[in-house]
C-alpha cells in the first residue's frame, strides 16, 4: 500500500478483471477494437453531419454533440482500462482517480441531458409538426446544448469538492476497472454521510427528472403515432424516432441498474459487466443504431467516403 507519513492513500491500486490469465490478451484485443470503432464511428458521424447541407438539422446537431460525449466517455475511461487489463492491474494516483471519476460522471451526466433534449426535439418534430422550426431554431438548439454542458460539468464539480475534502486512509485497492463513487467513498476514512445526501440531490436534476420527461414525451408521442389512421403513416413516424428509443432503453437502463439499485445488492462481476454495457457498448451501439436506422446519414456515409477516396486518389 502507497501511504505518506500521514497515514493517508496517496496511490490506489486498480484490480480490473481477476482471474482471466487464460482469455486476457483476447479481452484486451476486442476491448481495444471496440474502442477503435467507437473513435471512429463517432468521428465519422461528426464529420459526416457537419459536411453535409442535408443534415443540418437540429435532430442531427444534438447526434454530434452525442458522438463528442460518447468520445470523451471513452478516452476517459477504456485507453486506462486497456492498461489494466494487460497488466492485470495498475497504479494511479488519487489525483488521477479523482479527474478520471469527475470527467466520467460529467460525460454520464451529459449523455442523459442530451438524450432528454433529443426526446423533445422527437416530441416537437412528431407532435407540433406546424411549429417544429419555430421553436426548434438554431438559438434554441444552442442554448439547449450550452445549458446541457453547463449544468453536468458544474453540478458534477460539487460532488468531487466535496470528495476532495475526505480523508483517504485505506485501504487503497479498488476492485474496479475505473475510479467510481462507491469505490472511492469505501476507501475514506471520513463521515460520507453529506455526500449520501449529496448524490441522492444530484440524482434528481441529472438522472430522474431527464428520465421522467423523456417518458412523458414518448407518451405523447405513442398517442400522436396511434393516431394515425394509415399503417405505413404510422410506421413512418416511429422510424422517425426508434433510434433514439433504443439508445436510450440501452443506456438508461443498465445506469439505473448501476446506481439505483444499492451497489451492494448485487456482486462485483455483475456490476463490472453492468459498467462495461454504457462505458464500452453504448458509446459503440450510437453510431451504429443512428446509421443502420436512418437512410439520410447512410446516403451521407456513403457520399462522404467517396469524396474522401476521390481526394485520396488525386
Amino acid at each position: 500500500m502507497q501511504y505518506s507519513n500521514s497515514n493517508v492513500v496517496t496511490e490506489i491500486l486498480l484490480l480490473g478483471f481477476q482471474n482471466i490469465q487464460s482469455f486476457r490478451i483476447y479481452l484486451f484485443l476486442l476491448l481495444l477494437i471496440i474502442f477503435c470503432v467507437t473513435i471512429c464511428g463517432n468521428l465519422l458521424i461528426i464529420l459526416v453531419v457537419s459536411s453535409s447541407r442535408s443534415l443540418h438539422s437540429p435532430m442531427y446537431f444534438f447526434l454530434t454533440q452525442l458522438s463528442f460525449t460518447d468520445i470523451l466517455l471513452s478516452t476517459t475511461i477504456v485507453p486506462n482500462m486497456l492498461h489494466i487489463v494487460l497488466c492485470e492491474g495498475s497504479y494511479v494516483s488519487l489525483i488521477t482517480c479523482l479527474i478520471q471519476y469527475y470527467f466520467f460522471i460529467a460525460s454520464e451526466s451529459l449523455e442523459c441531458l442530451l438524450l432528454t433534449v433529443m426526446s423533445y426535439d422527437r416530441y416537437q418534430a412528431i407532435c407540433n409538426p406546424l411549429h417544429y422550426n419555430m421553436v426548434m431554431d438554431l438559438t434554441f438548439c444552442l442554448k439547449a446544448v450550452l445549458l446541457c454542458w453547463m449544468l453536468s460539468f458544474s453540478l458534477i464539480l460539487i460532488s468531487i469538492l466535496l470528495l476532495c475534502g475526505l480523508d483517504f486512509c485505506g485501504p487503497n485497492v479498488i476492485d474496479h476497472f475505473f475510479c467510481d463513487y462507491t469505490p472511492l467513498l469505501q476507501l475514506s476514512c471520513s463521515d460520507t454521510a453529506i455526500l449520501d445526501i449529496e448524490l441522492v440531490v444530484l440524482c434528481f436534476p441529472i438522472i430522474i427528472l431527464p428520465f421522467v420527461f423523456i417518458i412523458i414525451t414518448y407518451v405523447h408521442i405513442f398517442i400522436t403515432i396511434f393516431g394515425i389512421s394509415s399503417t405505413s403513416g404510422r410506421q413512418k413516424t416511429f422510424s422517425t424516432c426508434s433510434s433514439h428509443l433504443i439508445v436510450v432503453s440501452t443506456y438508461y437502463g443498465s445506469m439505473l441498474i448501476i446506481y439505483i439499485v444499492p451497489y451492494r445488492g448485487h456482486s462485483l462481476t455483475f456490476n463490472k459487466c453492468i459498467s462495461l454495457v454504457y462505458i464500452v457498448m453504448t458509446p459503440l451501439l450510437n453510431p451504429v443504431i443512428y446509421s443502420l436506422r436512418n437512410k439520410a446519414i447512410q446516403s451521407s456515409v456513403m457520399k462522404y467516403l467517396k469524396v474522401c477516396s476521390k481526394k485520396r486518389n488525386w
